[in-house]
């Protein structure tokens, strides 16, 4: 497991973890394979993580996809939460405090700061990827760009 906060690796610690993904699938292309194989990853090798996984797009609406944690909320409304903002905006969501964030979801009560990515490919929403944190504030900017790179090489790698 790595600790990118206090490893003084950085963006360099998410080199490493890129690699490994590229690895990871290279030799498939199925999308709930990749997704599968991809979310146990990160929640195996990020510290301070409690759920990582995959909301899909599926008629304007995400619905749960493959993921590691607690039990999850099946459907979210685009627009509702920070996954729906980020599917509504097409823009990550990087918020240090849940509870304060306007129209939070709380799936998992233990989490306090959360991550997701919207995952688009060809002009089109897939889904979000969601990191979650019992942890305040867990995620920085360098985490935001490494998981986006590691996002971009799901959708490179994986047939959507």
């Amino acid at each position: 497991m790595i600790d990118l906060q206090n490893s003084g690796q950085g963006l360099e610690g998410y080199g490493m973890l890129h690699a490994q993904l590229e690895s990871l699938l290279a030799d498939e292309r199925d999308f709930i394979a990749n997704a599968a194989q991809f979310s146990a990853f990160l929640f195996n090798q990020l510290e301070g993580l409690n759920w990582a996984g995959f909301y899909l797009n599926r008629n304007e609406e995400l619905v749960l996809g493959p993921f590691q944690g607690q039990i999850a909320c099946v459907r979210i409304p685009f627009g509702r939460g920070v996954c729906g903002t980020a599917a509504a905006t097409l823009q990550t969501q990087r918020v240090e405090d849940v509870h304060a964030f306007a129209g939070h979801i709380a799936c998992d009560s233990a989490s306090n700061s959360e991550l997701v990515v919207p995952l688009v490919k060809d002009g089109r929403l897939i889904g979000v990827l969601d990191l979650d944190s019992p942890q305040l504030a867990r995620f920085t900017a360098q985490d935001q760009a490494g998981i986006e790179q590691l996002a971009a090489i799901f959708l490179r790698l994986t047939d959507c």
